[in-house]
């Protein structure tokens, strides 16, 4: 068989293990944890979904090695615990026995602990220790290790790994970035210690040094030690990527991979974990760099998801391996799709941070476009329906396109029928943003996805009560979607109004000076958009604060970047007049004119309600899902339309 991606589908020898591929799971925190740290039962299912996939190595994220210094609401690994071993045990076991090599992340928050915490008070209560003493900028103390600590915590680092080789584990992996307590003795920001400790380059690289010698002594010279570093600090204070060489130049020797990835939590979460507004692959120089000094293989991370980038990083020497985190959550299955020649047909992660969003809420995971996640053992799997059935998709837009080939996987005669000339639906507008062309591509994979599960798809076919009786369905998934809502306030007509499909679809250009009325998640896009364009912008929106329906991740990224674009934003503003050159809006501070030769609607959607109600009584088993319930974010359409198809 000839590999359409080579270079990615090569084995690589690492210690006494071999990884089977180029495509390793990235650290990933458990979906579950116990009060005492164990990993629960979900926990097992989620690491196992992404060995099953086809990933080289899987590792599990974050073993806190040293509790007493670190509070941080993570895994840890005892043999004081009754049952704690053991539950390790089964999750490497359930990496294993799927070909991949089983990892962990060997970890300390330093100064940072507790920031998992969902109780943000009890994280106050904590005693953070970092290097030096000072304060973080949050206004938490503090408190610098003494040299008794740093030994006990050198020992805790060799204990943790040597459990996790006695679990099953075949790898460990040492965290030395993003802020955390390696990365602090590193970085001449957090280090400001005057013993042997701090100081020049050989004193900050002293406790990593010990800590991998450590570890090195415990698990025997063939068990892989893998480390994980940042690249560059990327900030003002930190240390740049001249000294990221030269750190991994002087831990080479004690490790078998070297594990690049950038910034830190301190200045740059944005920056750790790309954002859609950043470029697909945009810290893979900093691997590269730091490859062309060191003997070790070397790994790249960082909203890497497209085979044939991956495969060109790989090929042209940037890198070893390639490591994916959020894209293995959104689709499990690329490695195993890369290696089959079904590059295609993968499901790309939106980099809209519902994952590490979810967690500080509510202690589980979600994602956007997969909703297996964190629920493997809950029969969400697709699994054949026991009869096959007739089945009658009304709406080609996400939803219906989820609905219709979980359907037709299960093995029922789909037909989807979209009134339009494609499918897509709402998500045929973000192909005009540029930061948001993921979100685009996910309707062209699943429309891929679709036409292969044998769907039957219909465009430009309406359907209503009289269509649907006449199909005579076993069951009918009504995906009709929403519609745009418009402008309630009085406008005059010689303004120019345009909606958001005006310029998304239909390529609309505003004028100079825009207005965008409705500040939520699509206005504030859309107020980027052209303010990044070179148009001036003002962003009105009625209530107390933007964006308030993005999640708490994206959200403060994107007010940043309306920030660094020079938006103009308005809120507790009230749109009181639409005139040709701008909007008279209401302000605590009284009336004002914002000027601008086009107003944009974007105040939201609207369901199509009426359209959905009309098939109710169509067949003996129907189901509204996705925007025709209410209008919502594309994770709980897919959620209702996945599970819409599994309850036919």
């Amino acid at each position: 068989m000839k590999r359409e991606y080579p270079s990615l589908c090569k084995p690589l020898q690492v210690g006494g293990v071999t990884l089977r591929n180029r495509m390793c799971s990235a650290p990933l925190g458990a979906t579950d944890i116990l009060a005492d740290g164990t990993p629960g039962p979900r926990t097992l299912g989620f690491y196992e979904m992404r060995a099953k996939g086809g990933a080289a190595s899987v590792t599990v994220s974050e073993l806190v090695v040293h509790p007493d210094t670190d509070g941080s609401q993570m895994l840890k690994l005892s043999l004081a615990t009754p049952g704690q071993l053991g539950a390790f045990a089964y999750v490497a076991d359930a990496i294993k026995r799927h070909g991949a090599v089983a990892s962990i992340e060997l970890s300390h928050s330093g100064q940072y602990a507790g920031t998992y915490m969902v109780d943000k008070k009890k994280k106050g209560a904590l005693c953070q220790y970092g290097p030096s003493d000072g304060v973080r900028p949050d206004g938490l103390p503090v408190k610098a290790l003494t040299q008794e600590q740093i030994a006990d915590i050198v020992a805790a680092y060799a204990n943790a790994a040597g459990l996790a080789k006695r679990a099953g584990f075949q790898m460990v992996m040492v965290h030395a970035g993003h802020g955390w307590l390696i990365n602090q003795f590193l970085s001449p920001y957090f280090n400001k210690r005057d013993d042997e400790y701090g100081g020049p380059l050989e004193n900050r690289v002293r406790f990593a040094r010990e800590v991998l010698t450590a570890v090195r002594e415990e698990v025997g010279p063939k068990f892989p030690i893998e480390l994980r570093m940042s690249g560059s600090e990327l900030f003002d204070g930190g240390y740049d990527l001249e000294e990221g060489c030269r750190i991994a130049e002087a831990l080479q020797d004690l490790v078998d991979i070297i594990h690049v990835s950038a910034g830190s939590y301190q200045f740059g979460f944005s920056v750790t974990h790309p954002s859609m507004f950043r470029d697909h692959g945009c810290n893979v120089y900093l691997a590269a760099e730091i490859k062309k000094h060191v003997n070790v293989p070397v790994a790249t991370v960082g909203g890497l998801s497209d085979p044939a980038q991956m495969e060109e990083i790989v090929a042209s020497g940037q890198a070893d391996i390639i490591v994916m985190g959020r894209a293995l959550l959104a689709d499990p299955e690329i490695p195993a799709k890369v290696m089959a020649n079904r590059g295609d047909e993968i499901v790309k992660c939106l980099r809209c941070f519902t994952c590490m969003a979810e967690r500080p809420v509510t202690q589980t995971r979600r994602c956007s476009v997969n909703p297996r996640i964190g629920r493997e053992f809950e029969g969400m799997s697709i699994t054949p329906a026991p009869e096959a059935k007739k089945v009658l998709v009304v709406g080609g837009g996400i939803a219906g396109m989820v609905s219709a080939w979980v359907a037709a996987k299960r093995g029922h005669q789909v037909t989807l029928c979209e009134a339009g000339s494609e499918l897509g639906g709402i998500l045929r507008t973000e192909k005009a943003l540029p930061f948001k062309i993921d979100m685009y591509n996910l309707g062209c994979s699943y429309a891929v996805l679709c036409e292969r599960a044998g769907v039957d798809i219909r465009l430009n076919t309406p359907v209503d009560a009289a269509f649907a009786d006449e199909f005579a369905a076993d069951a009918v998934i009504v995906a009709v979607g929403s519609e745009s809502m418009t402008l309630l306030m009085p406008v005059d007509e010689a303004a120019r109004v345009l909606s958001v499909d005006d310029m998304y679809l239909d390529g609309a250009e505003p004028g100079d000076e825009v207005v965008v009325i409705g500040g939520g998640l699509t206005g504030c896009e859309c107020a980027l958009l052209w303010a990044r364009r070179g148009k001036t912008v003002h962003l009105v929106e009625m209530r107390d604060a933007l964006a308030i329906d993005a999640n708490i991740r994206n959200r403060p990224i994107l007010l940043a970047e309306l920030e660094d674009a020079g938006v103009d934003e308005h809120v507790n503003a009230i749109a009181l007049r639409v005139e040709p050159d701008g909007v008279l809006v209401k302000t605590p501070e009284g009336e004002q004119k914002l000027s601008g030769d086009t107003t944009v609607c974007a105040i939201g959607q609207r369901s199509r309600r009426a359209e959905a109600d009309a098939l109710l009584d169509t067949a003996p088993f129907v189901r509204v899902v996705g925007d025709a319930v209410r209008p919502a974010n594309i994770t709980t359409a897919v959620y209702e339309a996945w599970h819409a198809a599994m309850d036919i």
